[in-house]
């Protein structure tokens, strides 16, 4: 058998024939639809390619997507933002996170304008870089502030790892690394969103599994289809979403089969399982707290978890969004970007007033990159 190469991953599933032949196939399946099928998106990388492509326009109208919490930049509770930007403004400290997360606001600032006023404040390409950093600076506090779902968790552990084994006295880490099967429970018992199908984020399942999924269907009588992020990916999940419910079916299937198993990554499970333990609770943006949401530290590795050694200058109060923005409605799956009566006017890529339209993953910025505004 032939190595897997990169190109084997996409090649031909950005094809425009292929793309309006499944689209037909939806079309032609959805005629047996005996009620509208609405389905959420999870991920805010398959809202892009939705928007991107221009999915909603090849479908028929008894098929709609709603778009939900899977942007860890957008589900960023204010508060949290304003713990990086304490920490950035202690003394002899430099602070480190992915790109998106330095524009988001704070409540009352954001670490790009923390930066601007002088705190060394640094966006990684990638999370080892926290270490090199931290090497080339011994006389200063590095604090990674580390954000992702279970995607990006391994690369966080491997940097926990390699600073355990190195004996590197100088990074620290901030962990808000969140987890997808929750955030999906939490807005189905909620009842108010209007959702009976789900696309499953594949990424988050090379790692975790398909198996995170299975408790939805069972619980809720709610499809999920593991999908890819190009487009063909997306529009067979979707007819395979439609055909389940043609059938009166409630499954977890796989589309993605080209990386995702049901077991997953379990070296990956064992690394993350092996320095971070489920949290008590975690608030998120606009569902709020949700039990076992996010991830921390495990009790042995404290001496590394700058939440605990540098407390006394975190803020504890929970922050509202902006009264204008409706980031945290859309986030539920109860609204759309152009709902909000600022988008597109007072709130742009250039001026946000919510994670929404910051993050590149988020559903305001996938509608105004792609939709002419």
């Amino acid at each position: 058998m032939s190595e897997l190469q990169l190109k084997d991953l996409y090649d031909g599933f950005r094809n425009p024939d292929t793309i309006r032949s499944l689209a037909k196939q939806i079309a032609r399946e959805a005629e047996k639809l005996e009620a509208p099928l609405r389905i959420m998106e999870v991920c805010g990388g398959h809202t892009h390619t939705i928007m991107k492509y221009g999915l909603p326009q090849l479908l028929p109208d008894s098929i709609s997507f709603i778009h939900g919490p899977g942007c860890p930049v957008c589900i960023m509770p204010k508060e949290r933002i304003d713990h990086a930007i304490a920490l950035a403004k202690m003394e002899n400290t430099i602070l480190v996170t992915l790109g998106d997360m330095i524009r988001v606001p704070g409540s009352k600032t954001s670490l790009a304008q923390e930066r601007a006023a002088g705190y060394d404040i640094r966006p990684l390409y990638t999370p080892a870089d926290a270490l090199k950093i931290a090497k080339e600076n011994p006389d200063k506090k590095v604090i990674f502030f580390a954000i992702g779902f279970e995607t990006t968790t391994p690369m966080t552990t491997a940097v926990i790892k390699a600073t355990v084994e190195q004996k590197i006295k100088n990074l620290f880490f901030h962990i808000n690394h969140v987890l997808v099967p929750p955030a999906v429970d939490a807005i189905m018992a909620d009842g108010k969103a209007r959702i009976n199908a789900f696309i499953g984020p594949s990424h988050v399942s090379v790692i975790a599994g398909a198996k995170i999924y299975q408790p939805i269907p069972l619980a809720y009588r709610t499809p999920v289809v593991v999908s890819g992020f190009e487009p063909v990916d997306v529009l067979q999940g979707i007819l395979m979403t439609v055909r389940q419910q043609v059938q009166n079916r409630a499954e977890l299937e796989i589309e993605y089969t080209r990386s995702v198993t049901m077991e997953g990554n379990t070296k990956a499970q064992k690394l993350i399982e092996t320095y971070l333990q489920p949290r008590p609770h975690f608030r998120w943006r606009g569902i709020g707290d949700i039990e076992r949401s996010a991830l921390e530290l495990r009790p042995e590795f404290a001496y590394l978890d700058a939440e605990k050694l540098f407390g006394d200058v975190l803020p504890n109060e929970p922050i509202d969004d902006h009264k204008l923005c409706i980031c945290g409605t859309i986030l539920k799956g109860l609204a759309k970007p152009m709902d909000c009566k600022v988008f597109g006017k007072a709130c742009t890529p250039n001026t946000p007033l919510g994670s929404c339209m910051v993050s590149s993953e988020g559903a305001c910025n996938a509608y105004y990159r792609y939709q002419g505004v």
